[in-house]
């Protein structure tokens, strides 16, 4: 990791810039994908999984034989640890129900809200060489509460031309209605248009690499929703003297080893503490499996020193990190002012780890600083709000008479009409 001290305010664009492709640099290929798949539909998808996983499949629908085999693959520890992690998320996430909203704004005028299930949801889980089955609990789970009628899932599969057992596992533990082997672009493409066997639906969720999240943009043109974009994992870690540098160590490493394109970023008011970590990386990466994933994407790294809680606090908001974790003297300080991000781990022992398992808050979440504007994944990502009114005859004359004057001071005849015929009849 490259440490950086006090950078100036001007300097922090630069200093935060994530390391990932832009748009343009891989926008063209999204392109040509989507208007293959819309054209050409299943014969397109499959050509993309040939190129792009180096497969080619006779049926890409998952069957009910595979979905067999996978449950009695999955060993009985998984088993347990996901029905742990199932019980926390389903919790938090029924937790979240919201009731209808109810209010007389005058007299003879009742106006509520209530929400409605997305019918048809999109789940896009990462396969490759960590595939997310973790994924399928976070975005299932919630659809199911939430009511979703067809929940369809897309996850690439391997060179034997399957999908990770556990995915399976946890698909059908939660759900999902249907599995369909492919990945990548395509996949979003298909969820987008719609093949003779990809459904079509009205919204798509998930993480994937920065060609699913320009693909899943692109998708929001054809009228399809989405979740947020969701790149390439980030973790930032306040931390001062009163952190254990090996905990910070293991949390940076925790997301460094997603993926080459990830970044971890340190920012303290310690350099003593800084020089810990940098050790405790050190030590640390070498005994991991994915040592050469997670050494890239610390060179993309960085520690940061600044001089107090006030400058680290603005640097983070500036930042907006998809995950953040807080280990000082002052967490509340943080906690009350952070203001962009999209998932808080408070303290040295909540580890972002858990957060991406088992404690029950969801793990899907806005990157790239978009959770300046984004929400990670909640059980309101799964419905809509609709609003009602029902407006009696002593409602209209309450507040007819504004609708008329508001209707003809914007010269719309038609509208203050349509209150002016009924005031008539009640006279």
């Amino acid at each position: 990791m490259k440490t950086i001290l006090n950078p100036p305010e001007k300097d922090w664009t630069t200093i935060l810039e994530r390391p990932t492709i832009t748009v343009g640099d891989i926008e063209l290929t999204v392109n040509q994908v989507f208007d293959d798949v819309k054209r050409n539909g299943n014969s397109a998808i499959d050509k993309y999984t040939s190129i792009f996983d180096g497969i080619s499949l006779e049926n890409s629908l998952v069957s009910k034989e595979e979905i067999k085999e996978a449950m009695a693959t999955v060993s009985k520890d998984l088993k347990d640890a996901i029905a742990v992690a199932k019980e926390n998320i389903t919790k938090f996430h029924k937790a979240q129900k919201t009731a209808k909203v109810f209010i007389e704004t005058a007299n003879g005028v009742a106006c509520w809200q209530e929400k409605r299930p997305i019918q048809k949801v999109g789940l896009y889980i990462p396969g490759g060489t960590a595939p997310l089955f973790s994924t399928v609990l976070m975005l299932a789970v919630p659809a199911q509460i939430a009511g979703c009628k067809e929940i369809v899932l897309c996850s690439p599969p391997n060179k034997l031309g399957k999908i990770n057992p556990a995915i399976l596992y946890a698909a059908n533990l939660c759900g999902v209605t249907k599995i369909i082997k492919v990945g990548g672009i395509q996949a979003i493409a298909g969820l987008t248009f719609g093949t003779e066997t990809i459904p079509q639906v009205y919204k798509i969720f998930g993480p994937g690499n920065q060609f699913v999240t320009v693909a899943k943009q692109l998708a929001t043109k054809f009228g399809v929703a989405i979740d947020m974009p969701a790149g390439p994992s980030e973790l930032l870690v306040v931390a001062d003297d009163t952190a254990n540098a090996s905990y910070v160590a293991s949390d940076l490493l925790s997301q460094a080893e997603h993926g080459a394109d990830s970044q971890v970023i340190l920012v303290s008011t310690s350099k003593d503490l800084i020089a810990k970590v940098e050790i405790e990386i050190e030590k640390q990466i070498v005994e991991l499996t994915r040592f050469e994933i997670a050494q890239k994407a610390i060179n993309n790294s960085k520690s940061i020193f600044v001089e107090n809680d006030k400058i680290a606090l603005e640097l983070i908001n500036e930042y907006g990190p998809e995950h953040f974790i807080v280990c000082t003297n002052n967490n509340d300080f943080y906690v009350d002012n952070i203001e962009n991000a999209g998932s808080v781990f408070i303290g040295n022992y909540s580890p972002e780890s858990a957060g991406d398992y088992a404690s029950g808050t969801n793990h899907t979440l806005p990157t790239n600083g978009f959770s300046k504007a984004y929400s990670g994944v909640n059980l309101d990502s799964f419905t809509k709000s609709i609003t009602f009114q029902k407006i009696s005859k002593v409602g209209i004359q309450t507040i007819g008479r504004s609708i008329e004057i508001m209707a003809a001071a914007e010269g719309l005849d038609a509208h203050k009409n349509a209150v002016s015929i009924r005031l008539k009849d009640l006279q």
